[in-house]
């Protein structure tokens, strides 16, 4: 007959002790583990990606229109200034929800424009689209609106969007409004045909429905454009 062999207190305590040591070593990993921070997002810059490049592009050229307008103020200056500065904050939320830096800004790369003589008589500050005070090419229309229709216009330039909503339509500083240009993405060989509605720092600029009638999917920035004047 065989006998038990019973643990003595002291054992006893000291058995305790160390799987009361192992069940919180356990908790205090699981509790590590779940309190662990998530690894933070990498924010893209301009040179990281063509999404934020074309957004950073689209935030510059109405920042330079801004400035233009601060520069060279008329009637209707105060009201181009409080719908572009919308169209940066709804430009800065697309950043944001795009993984770029927000805030970051870019110009558009467009050719020079050669200096031209003051009109003798200056335009009337009437509708935004009409003043051409964008404090960038001098007055509106003079360095491309004089082209011929079915002349290609802006050569070299890029194409991005300006961010406004509404009907497809466009804003330039080189065309007065009225005018109606033809963007090809060359890219794609998609085109659209739009008119020229207000005023903006680049040779042309196509508002949100008109850029995507033309765009590659993801992409804010057209590299490859053709731009005629058709009217």
């Amino acid at each position: 007959m065989s006998r038990r062999r019973s643990l003595g207190p002291k054992k006893k305590l000291a058995l305790l002790l160390s799987a009361a040591t192992v069940a919180g070593g356990g908790a205090f990993v699981m509790a590590t583990t779940s309190n662990a921070s998530p690894p933070a997002a990498t924010t893209k810059s301009a040179a990281d990606s063509t999404v934020c490049q074309g957004l950073a592009t689209a935030l510059g050229n109405n920042e330079r229109f801004i400035a233009g307008q601060r520069a060279n103020p008329d009637a209707q200056s105060e009201a181009r200034i409080a719908n572009r500065e919308a169209v940066i904050a709804q430009i800065k939320v697309q950043q944001e929800a795009s993984g770029c830096t927000v805030g970051e800004s870019a110009q558009g790369s467009q050719p020079a424009q050669p200096e031209q003589p003051a009109p003798s008589q200056p335009a009337a500050g009437g509708q935004d689209g009409q003043a051409g005070q964008d404090g960038q090419a001098g007055q509106e229309g003079q360095a491309g609106g004089g082209a011929a229709a079915g002349e290609q216009v802006c050569n070299g330039s890029t194409v991005t969007l300006s961010g406004e909503a509404g009907a497809p339509a466009a804003s330039s500083n080189q065309f007065p409004a009225g005018t109606r240009l033809k963007v090809t993405n060359l890219d794609n060989n998609k085109s659209t045909t739009v008119e020229v509605t207000s005023v903006s720092g680049s040779c042309v600029l196509l508002n949100n429905a008109a850029f995507e009638q033309v765009r590659e999917p993801g992409k804010f920035l057209i590299r490859r454009a053709v731009i005629e004047k058709v009217g």
